[in-house]
């Protein structure tokens, strides 16, 4: 059976699409109808997810032709194939993208996100206590789930206490779909342009940061410098903001994974690592393009063909997690695909476990009566969001 589309529509907040549940146990590979009329596959399987993100023959590129897989993703993906801006390495294939991971690699070492987690630590307490002193009710996304990370990036890439107002409100408008097209363009254009200048400003002052390693080491262009750190703006906010946010609407609906989380610490660990895999927040993709063909789940996957990962699934396979749809926080669930495998996998994957681990028993020990302050049912989704979420989340306590 080839699926007209990609399918989105949910039964539950915290589940699959319906319609990728029902194909779960038909095959690993399926064949798939893009928005703009191409055939292509859905890969929904762990062990053939694991193969195409880890086989160099997939392609990452941005200008090797693939397809979206959605009607919403024409409208704001380029009519011609394009190369990737300056930086922007995780649309990049080997060379190009090995050039840039092995400088970044050595900037997001254990040792620094560890030096940095008491750093964390001291971001997510000043947030409660804000949201303590305003008292509640509260948009738990808002007041705690966006302005955490938020703030971890900007220690990361060096950004100054005083420039962070206007700059991070420039990203919030830049990463809001929900807002006119004109209005996240001017905003892009300002958060870019500070970058750039933030950049110039390390080469003649060198500060010890991700960003300040980097132009130290003298292999990247300044163009290149603001891309890179413009990515790792948006992966580190976007990704770990939609996290904390939708972890706590599943443990706020699901109280008693909320009291043992709350009452034993060092359950974080393995909490974090479940959340992780039960909620799979990259929902749409990641894209690859077959750059020969390939045997995959019983197919021949022609070159130039678009394949899409559903990592949703691929997270809830039996065959790899036994009973996948039961949250279970004591669950050992390290191998699972979200921070994606192979060559791309998610660069700072280590410091958004880090702020989860710290968040989550932080809000749920500093504000014991948290709840939700309306009818779950009126909570909205970012359905159609590459990245899955809230909105917003209002909270009381």
């Amino acid at each position: 059976m080839t699926l007209p589309s990609l399918p989105t529509d949910r039964a539950t907040p915290f589940d699959p699409p319906t319609g990728l549940l029902a194909v779960r146990d038909q095959a690993p590979v399926h064949p798939m109808t893009y928005a703009d009329g191409r055939l292509g596959w859905l890969v929904t399987g762990y062990a053939e997810a694991r193969t195409v993100l880890d086989d160099p023959r997939f392609s990452n590129r941005l200008d090797a032709g693939g397809s979206p897989p959605l009607k919403e993703l024409l409208a704001v993906m380029p009519r011609e194939p394009v190369p990737a801006p300056p930086g922007y390495f995780i649309v990049m294939d080997d060379p190009e993208h090995g050039r840039f991971r092995r400088l970044l690699t050595g900037q997001f070492s254990t040792r620094r996100m560890r030096a940095l987690e008491p750093r964390v630590a001291e971001i997510v307490e000043a947030q409660l206590d804000d949201m303590e002193r305003a008292g509640p009710p509260a948009d738990l996304v808002a007041a705690f789930a966006r302005p955490v990370p938020s703030q971890v990036i900007c220690e990361l890439l060096g950004v100054p206490a005083a420039d962070r107002g206007p700059f991070l409100a420039a990203a919030d408008t830049m990463l809001d779909l929900g807002r006119p097209p004109e209005d996240r363009a001017r905003a892009s254009a300002q958060a870019m342009g500070y970058l750039a200048e933030l950049v110039v400003r390390k080469r003649a002052e060198p500060t010890d940061d991700v960003l300040g390693g980097l132009v130290a080491g003298g292999e990247l262009s300044d163009e290149d410098l603001s891309g890179v750190a413009a990515l790792l703006l948006t992966a580190g906010h976007d990704t770990t903001a939609n996290m904390l946010g939708l972890g706590t609407f599943l443990l706020l609906r699901n109280p008693a994974h909320a009291d043992a989380l709350r009452q034993d610490p060092a359950l974080a660990d393995s909490a974090v690592e479940e959340l992780l895999r039960y909620l799979s927040i990259i929902h749409i993709g990641p894209i690859r393009v077959a750059k020969a063909d390939i045997e995959l789940g019983g197919h021949t996957v022609r070159a130039g063909e678009t394949v899409t990962v559903s990592l949703p699934i691929a997270n809830r396979d039996p065959s790899r997690f036994p009973d996948p749809d039961r949250l279970d926080l004591t669950r050992q669930a390290e191998s699972h695909l979200a921070f994606g495998h192979g060559i791309h996998q998610c660069l700072g994957q280590q410091l958004a476990r880090i702020e989860m681990r710290v968040a989550f028993p932080a809000l749920l020990r500093r504000l014991p009566g948290l709840k939700l302050a309306g009818p779950p049912e009126q909570v909205r989704m970012r359905t159609r969001a590459t990245v899955y979420g809230v909105h917003e989340l209002p909270v009381t306590w």
